[in-house]
């Protein structure tokens, strides 16, 4: 009976480190791709905008996005680690772990919108010919 219930505990902890593990993905794929979208809007700035603040704002954006990407990387190592060899349990210390690493993306992501919209408002001035 204990045998069949630790396996249940077991399968309990992998399915919840596996839930984790594509949340991660999806966060780390959405902070690749505004990665990409930063590369857009350094030519945009250098070809049309020509602002030093802007471009500074897309430097600091790209330093705090590979910062929280690394990061991610490192935790996402972390629970495949403990997904194939760990044994502790899913419990609540894990759960608010992941909890604020969610934080920490939100948190970026609401940076990245706030940019996004300041870029599409300053190419909102220009018209075209």
């Amino acid at each position: 009976m204990d045998h069949i219930l630790l396996h249940r505990i077991d399968n309990q902890r992998r399915l919840c480190i596996q839930k984790d593990l594509k949340e991660l993905n999806l966060w780390l794929y959405t902070l690749e791709q505004f990665n990409n979208k930063l590369d857009c809007f350094s030519v945009l700035e250098k070809r049309l905008i020509k602002s030093p603040s802007v471009e500074n704002l897309i430097k600091a954006l790209r330093r705090n996005n590979v910062l929280v990407m690394a990061t991610f990387c490192k935790y996402s190592q972390d629970l495949k680690i403990e997904f194939e060899y760990g044994k502790t349990e899913y419990n609540e210390v894990r759960s608010k772990l992941h909890e604020k690493k969610r934080e920490q993306y939100k948190l970026l992501l609401q940076e990245c919108t706030a940019f996004e919209t300041h870029i599409y408002k300053l190419l909102m001035r220009y018209k075209l010919k």
